[in-house]
C-alpha cells in the first residue's frame, strides 16, 4: 500500500463509511459496513506501525502542498501505537453496543438511534485518528472538534431529561476548552507564523523565554481539560456516568488519553528547552491528579463514579512519565496509556454487565454477584487487580516502569505517591468486590423508570456483551505477556520524542 494511503486511512475510511450509513438505514448493513470499516482500519494501522517502526516515521501532505503550508498527517511509532490500540477497543466496543441493543434499539421510541449511532461513531473514530496522526496545531484542533461533535450526540443519544442535563457540563466546558484552544494557536501563529508542529519545533525555540513559557503553560492548560487533570477534571465524573455503558467504555478508553498525547507530544516537540520549568510544573499536577482523583473514587457508592474518579487519578501516572523528561519515564508513560485504554475500557464493559445483571450500580444496593455468575466476577477481577498494579498483570508492569524511572531520576516524592494511590486504587476495587459481588445475593433491583432509556432494567446479558468483554480483557492480558516487546516499542518511541529529529525530518525533508 503507498505510504499516503496507509497514514490517511484511518482518517478518511471511517468518514466515507459514515457518509455511507447515513445514506444506507438498514441496521445489519450499518453494523456490518461499521465493523468492516474499523476492521480495515485496524489492519492498516497495525502494518502502518510496523513499517513506522523498521523505517522511522511517515510524512503525508494533503494535495500536494509541502510542509508547513499544507496539511499535513504524521505517522511515527507512537501515534500509529495508539491508533492501533484505539481501533481495536473501538471494535471490540462496538460488538459491545450492539449486543446491548444501544446500536440497535427494538423499539421504535429510540428507532433515531439506529439511523444515527453507527454513523456517529464512525465519526469518532475518525475524529480519535486524525487527532493521533495530524501535524498540526490547527487541524489538532479540527480533530478533536470532530471527536468532540461526535462524543455530544452519543452522550446524550439515549439519555432522559435528567441525564441530559448532567451532559450539559462536558458540553460546556468542551466548548469553553476548544474556545481556549483556537486561541492559543492564534497566538502561536502570531508568535511565530506557523502552525506545523515540525516548522514549530525551530520557530518556538527563537522566541524570548517569556513568550515560550507562556505559550507552552497555555497549551498545557487547553489539553488540561481535554485529559482532566488537576484541578480541570471535574467535568468528568459528572458526565460520564450519565451516558450508556458502551458509550462510557469508549469515552473512558480514549478521549481522556487523546488529552494526554497531546499534552505529551507539543511539550516534548515545542518546548524542548523548558524543561527545567514545565518539568516540576508537570510532576506537581500528576501528583495532585493521582491523590485527588483516587480520593474521589473511594468516596463514592456507585460502580460508575468509582471507575469514573479512577480515569482522573491515573492520567496522573502518565504524566508522571512526561514530567520526568527522561527516556525511561516516558517510555513507562507511553506504555501507561496502552495499558490505561484497555483496562479502563474493560471496567466499564464490566460495569455494564454489572447494571444488566442487578438492575443497578449503586454497591449498597447489589451484592452476590459473584455467587449468581462466577464468570462476571473473575472479568471485574482481572482487569481490577490490573488497574491497581498487581503483579502480573499489565498495570504492574506500566506501573514499575514508571517507579524505576522515577526511582532513577531522583523525584522519590511523585514515587511515593504513585505507590500510595496503587494501594489506595487497590483498595476502592476490594471496595467494589466486597460490595457487589460478595456476600449474599441480593435480589435485582427493578428499573424504577422504564421510559428512561440509559436505565439498562434488569434483563438476561446477552452473548455479544459476553463475547466482547471476554475479548478485550484477554487483550488486557496479553499486554503483560507482550511486556517485554512492547516496552522496547515504548522506549523506542520515547526516544523519537524526546530527539524530534526524526519527526521533524519526515515533515519539513532534510
Amino acid at each position: 500500500m503507498p505510504p499516503g494511503v496507509a497514514v490517511a486511512l484511518p482518517v478518511l475510511l471511517p468518514l466515507l463509511g459514515a457518509a455511507v450509513a447515513l445514506l444506507v438505514r438498514a441496521a445489519p448493513v450499518q453494523r456490518a459496513l461499521a465493523a468492516g470499516v474499523l476492521a480495515v482500519v485496524g489492519t492498516d494501522a497495525l502494518l502502518l506501525l510496523l513499517r513506522v517502526d523498521a523505517d522511522g516515521p511517515l510524512a503525508v501532505q494533503a494535495g500536494g502542498w509541502a510542509a508547513p503550508f499544507g496539511i499535513t498527517l504524521v505517522a511515527d511509532r507512537l501515534a500509529a501505537l495508539l491508533v492501533v490500540v484505539s481501533v481495536v477497543v473501538l471494535l471490540v466496543v462496538l460488538a459491545y453496543a450492539v449486543g446491548q441493543g444501544v446500536a440497535d434499539p427494538a423499539d421504535e421510541r429510540s428507532a433515531r438511534v439506529r439511523f444515527v449511532f453507527h454513523p456517529t461513531y464512525l465519526v469518532l473514530a475518525a475524529g480519535v485518528c486524525f487527532a493521533f496522526l495530524t501535524g498540526d496545531l490547527f487541524n489538532l484542533f479540527v480533530a478533536f472538534e470532530v471527536m468532540l461533535t461526535a462524543s455530544y450526540v452519543l452522550i446524550t443519544l439515549q439519555a432522559g431529561p435528567e441525564a441530559v442535563r448532567s451532559a450539559m457540563t462536558y458540553i460546556v466546558v468542551s466548548l469553553l476548552a476548544s474556545a481556549l484552544f483556537v486561541t492559543a494557536v492564534g497566538l502561536v501563529y502570531a508568535a511565530t507564523g506557523t502552525v506545523n508542529m515540525a516548522d514549530l519545533r525551530g520557530a518556538v525555540a527563537e522566541l524570548p523565554d517569556g513568550v515560550r513559557l507562556a505559550l507552552a503553560l497555555l497549551l498545557l492548560v487547553v489539553f488540561g481539560v481535554k485529559a482532566a487533570l488537576f484541578p480541570l477534571y471535574f467535568w468528568l465524573p459528572d458526565s460520564y456516568p450519565v451516558a450508556p455503558a458502551p458509550v462510557t467504555a469508549v469515552f473512558a478508553g480514549l478521549l481522556t488519553k487523546v488529552g494526554a498525547y497531546a499534552i505529551i507530544r507539543t511539550q516534548t516537540l515545542l518546548f524542548p528547552d523548558d524543561v527545567d520549568v514545565i518539568g516540576p510544573v508537570v510532576l506537581t499536577v500528576a501528583g495532585a491528579t493521582l491523590l485527588v482523583g483516587i480520593l474521589g473514587a473511594i468516596a463514592q457508592n456507585e460502580v460508575k463514579r468509582v471507575l469514573s474518579f479512577t480515569i482522573v487519578s491515573h492520567i496522573g501516572y502518565i504524566m508522571m512519565g512526561l514530567g520526568l523528561f527522561t527516556v525511561a519515564g516516558l517510555a513507562g508513560a507511553v506504555l501507561y496509556v496502552v495499558h490505561h485504554i484497555v483496562i479502563q475500557t474493560t471496567l466499564f464493559c464490566v460495569e455494564g454487565l454489572v447494571e444488566r445483571r442487578a438492575g443497578t450500580g449503586q454497591l449498597d444496593r447489589i451484592s452476590g454477584l459473584a455467587h449468581r455468575s462466577a464468570l462476571l466476577g473473575v472479568l471485574f477481577a482481572l482487569p481490577a487487580l490490573s488497574l491497581a498494579g498487581v503483579p502480573p498483570f499489565s498495570g504492574f508492569v506500566a506501573k514499575l516502569a514508571l517507579l524505576q524511572a522515577g526511582s532513577a531520576a531522583g523525584s522519590w516524592w511523585i514515587v511515593g505517591i504513585a505507590v500510595l494511590v496503587s494501594l489506595l486504587t487497590l483498595y476502592a476495587m476490594a471496595v467494589i468486590w466486597g460490595s457487589a459481588f460478595w456476600g449474599v445475593p441480593s435480589d435485582p433491583v427493578a428499573d424504577a423508570d422504564p421510559s428512561d432509556a440509559v436505565t439498562v432494567g434488569v434483563r438476561a446479558v446477552p452473548r455479544a456483551m459476553t463475547g466482547a468483554t471476554v475479548a478485550v480483557v484477554l487483550v488486557g492480558l496479553a499486554i503483560p505477556v507482550l511486556g517485554g516487546p512492547l516496552y522496547a516499542l515504548s522506549e523506542r518511541a520515547a526516544t523519537d520524542l524526546l530527539a524530534a529529529t526524526p519527526y521533524v525530518t519526515a515533515v519539513l525533508g532534510g
